[in-house]
């Protein structure tokens, strides 16, 4: 069995993430139009963080509800009411997006707060090898996910109303500290390579004045593709997003050419070539190209930080694994890689001190 067979889907609601289906209704009918009772509902297999339904009305009509999960949540985390917010906002953009519907934030409807989006039929591929694909396939689906990013980068946030989505500036050293606290929050055991990071990582940090629109967990498996066509129809996942430094989020996407199976679902030692996927370089200048810039300066410091983040990502999730909120069964695989990715996070910047 392949990730996308363990991942793709719905599945029985979990015990942990079950609600109450008709009062679920009820709300849907007076606050969805169109919507009728009663509604089935069903978990999607895929997801870390805020667990995800599918919502079927008496019509036939899918939605998709997007939930914090319950139990003791770390500070900040889990912010529905802010991928609302993105999404609502982007639908003005040519940023494929699901159609947002409405935001709940009266737990007693299903336990948490709560959004309510389209139901976006299409293609979601969980292996970065694209395997089943023809080459040519692949690299279109590649340079779509670089044209999406690229689309969302040079969005003009102050005039869809999100200036205040975030602080301009010093965004990468505002996030080590975030994600140092979320770490050592929701830390399990001792990681040498992640305590090196802590400590390297902010005296290191390059100046960061320009300020965009991030994703920040932008990935092949965070979109929804045409089913017949290379063409992104959704983004998913926008928990993370934020306004901050548009490389520090494009090097997160493309952590994938550093990494390989035995840390990540990884590019690194693929045959790029014959398989059809962009190398690093030709990926990292078709983003240059449509962005308008020259280079990506700073480069091997924003995968080494973002090989940091991610490893705190994990952590947060292996800490819902002993605390038995996580929304994912296969979370404690997930969480245990938060050593491995660490270590490669400690050996980019050993090489980065080796070349200056």
């Amino acid at each position: 069995m392949d990730a996308s067979d363990e991942f793709t889907g719905t599945m029985a609601v979990r015990a942990p993430h079950r609600f109450d289906a008709d009062r679920l209704a009820l709300w849907l009918e007076a606050n969805v139009p169109g919507t009728r009772g009663p509604v089935t509902v069903e978990q999607f297999k895929g997801g870390q963080s805020n667990p995800t339904f599918l919502v079927t009305d008496a019509t036939g009509r899918r939605l998709v509800l997007r939930r914090k999960p319950p139990g003791k949540l770390l500070p900040s985390a889990h912010a529905v009411d802010r991928e609302f917010r993105i999404i609502a906002a982007l639908a003005a953009t040519d940023v494929p997006v699901a159609r947002a519907h409405a935001l709940c934030l009266d737990e007693a409807i299903v336990g948490t707060a709560f959004y309510i989006m389209d139901y976006v039929e299409g293609r979601v591929f969980w292996e970065p090898t694209l395997p089943g694909l023809a080459p040519a396939e692949r690299r279109a689906i590649y340079d779509a996910l670089n044209d999406v990013i690229a689309r969302l980068h040079r969005v003009d946030y102050a005039a869809l109303g999100l200036g205040d989505f975030g602080r301009p500036g010093n965004y990468v050293r505002r996030q080590i500290d975030r994600w140092t606290r979320q770490y050592r929050a929701s830390e399990t055991e001792r990681i040498e390579a992640m305590d090196r990071l802590i400590d390297w990582l902010p005296e290191n940090v390059p100046a960061d004045e320009e300020t965009r629109i991030v994703h920040g967990d932008y990935r092949l498996d965070n979109v929804i593709f045409d089913p017949r066509a290379p063409r992104v129809l959704a983004v998913l996942d926008w928990e993370l997003s934020t306004l901050g430094n548009p490389l520090g989020d494009f090097a997160y996407h493309m952590m994938s050419w550093r990494l390989g199976r035995d840390a990540y679902r990884g590019l690194k030692g693929q045959d790029l070539a014959a398989l059809g996927i962009p190398t690093e370089e030709e990926y990292r200048r078709l983003y240059c190209e449509r962005t308008g810039r020259r280079d990506l300066p700073h480069w091997d410091f924003y995968i080494a930080y973002n090989m940091f983040r991610l490893a705190a990502i994990l952590q947060g999730i292996m800490g819902r694994v002993v605390e038995g909120t996580a929304a994912n069964l296969r979370a404690r695989d997930s969480g245990a890689r938060a050593r491995a990715i660490a270590e490669a996070g400690w050996r980019q910047v050993e090489a980065l001190r080796r070349d200056r």
